[in-house]
């Protein structure tokens, strides 16, 4: 990075040694510093002067480099601070992100990441790239309106989505098939200040063991039958930018030890080759199995799983945020009839009753099928039930068939019949939805299901 600017770090650590150390390897890469030994100084220095940037150990026997974190972004949030822990004190790092760190560096410190970092931490505060507000970073393809939701559960997403989409930290995307992990990726990407550089996706359960080694760290010619030229891997196509690893859980034992190795080290080496090759990568991780219950079965290695475990990102399956099945139907909507050239705008109320009431095993990406389906068959000015598909229309149809209309609730009646005619009454308005009928009559699904069987409804 061009350094015509003398940027001035302060550097915050309580052992005299390193500090010393410190100072002496960030002056000669032509930065000016200032040091002081706790987090207390370090607040007092920040509303004496602007540094641009801050580097600062997290342990500290006065101030906690957390508690300075805090204190300093409540004064001046624009100030980058890059964060120094023990490699067994990932969860204080994960802190820090929260708080609102730009990255943070393990110790012992490899002083040639510690300069890259300073180097992407600094030219993103002089290009004025930091913003206060996630909505004005996010590029216009990976906006919030692509990530669709008013549910606290995709409110929560978006919240950590804007507190770790700027920082360099490796994530893990958890959640079903179909619930946008991908999107999600994409989106970290594209608000980061990897931006300008390459995202490349890779889906690891669609090629075998020995494809994907060569897909992900290239081949030397002659490295196997049909290798007649070298080839770069997916590592090197995304030097500078970030690799998206999808279905990371599906990876062989081996895979699973070369990918630790490139966490480790950003090192590879190609399938048959013996140069060692540096790579500047940010790494995403994508799955739809609970890696903490695969290292306990001994299918997945724990130091990898910790490694990629930084920061997780959850997201939830579309039946447990119903709140936004109207608002991600009325999305798709748009789409497919502005990509179809359709005139259809709305949803007719039984349709929509329909969406809402089915449980989408399938998810978004279920949703979004349905109703591209419904688009392109529609006649009509508006989706109604006859474009929807049959597995969403028959179980909402058939519950007047094995659900008896209770008669309407009287006084002098057993209570036990009134609680049944509640229950089945808001069984058939659910549209035989259990979850959802269990929800409006505040029980538990338990509950329901002992009643139900009770009264004799399968």
């Amino acid at each position: 990075m061009s350094n015509e600017k003398l940027f001035h770090i302060l550097v915050v650590e309580d052992d005299r040694s390193h500090l010393k150390t410190l100072k002496t390897i960030i002056t000669s890469w032509g930065y000016k510093t200032t040091e002081v030994d706790d987090g207390t100084k370090a607040v007092q220095h920040v509303r004496e002067r602007p540094y641009d940037l801050i580097l600062m150990d997290i342990r500290m026997a006065e101030m906690s480099g957390i508690e300075a974190l805090k204190q300093i972004k409540e004064y001046n949030p624009a100030i980058p601070i890059l964060i120094m822990t023990a490699y067994s004190s990932v969860d204080s790092a994960v802190e820090a992100l929260k708080a609102g760190a730009y990255d943070y560096l393990t110790k012992p410190l490899d002083f040639d990441v510690l300069k890259l970092t300073l180097e992407r931490a600094l030219e993103h505060t002089s290009l004025k790239v930091e913003n206060r507000d996630l909505k004005d970073k996010l590029s216009a393809d990976y906006d919030l309106k692509n990530i669709v939701g008013k549910s606290k559960a995709m409110k929560d997403l978006v919240d950590m989505l804007a507190m770790i989409a700027p920082s360099e930290a490796t994530a893990l995307i958890t959640g079903e098939s179909g619930t946008g992990k991908e999107l999600i990726a994409k989106s970290i990407h594209h608000n980061s200040s990897r931006k300008n550089h390459p995202l490349v996706v890779v889906n690891c359960a669609a090629l075998t063991e020995t494809l994907l080694e060569s897909e992900l760290f290239g081949h030397e010619k002659g490295a196997f039958t049909g290798a007649d030229k070298r080839r770069e891997g997916r590592f090197m196509q995304a030097n500078k930018g970030t690799i998206f690893l999808d279905e990371i859980g599906e990876t062989s034992a081996m895979m699973q030890a070369k990918l630790l190795r490139v966490i480790q080290e950003r090192e590879i080496q190609r399938v048959g080759g013996d140069e060692t090759l540096n790579v500047d990568v940010r790494i995403l991780a994508a799955t739809n199995k609970n890696l903490g219950e695969e290292v306990a079965k001994e299918r997945f290695r724990e130091d990898l799983y910790y490694r990629l475990n930084v920061v997780t990102l959850d997201v939830p399956p579309l039946r447990e945020r119903q709140d936004d099945i109207p608002l991600l139907a009325q999305h798709f909507l748009e789409k497919y009839a502005k990509k179809n050239r359709k005139r259809v705008k709305v949803f007719s109320p039984l349709a929509m009753d329909m969406l809402l009431k089915y449980e989408w095993p399938g998810n978004v990406r279920e949703l979004e099928n349905t109703v591209e389906r419904a688009v392109i068959l529609l006649t009509g000015d508006n989706i109604t039930e006859k474009e929807l598909a049959s597995n969403i229309t028959e179980p909402y149809s058939k519950v007047s068939d094995w659900v008896e209309r209770p008669k309407p609730v009287a006084a002098n009646r057993p209570l036990e019949d009134i609680e049944k005619e509640a229950i089945l009454a808001t069984l058939e308005a659910t549209g035989g939805n259990k979850s959802e009928t269990a929800r409006r009559l505040k029980i538990n699904r338990k509950t329901l299901h002992n009643k139900l069987k009770e009264y004799g409804v399968d």
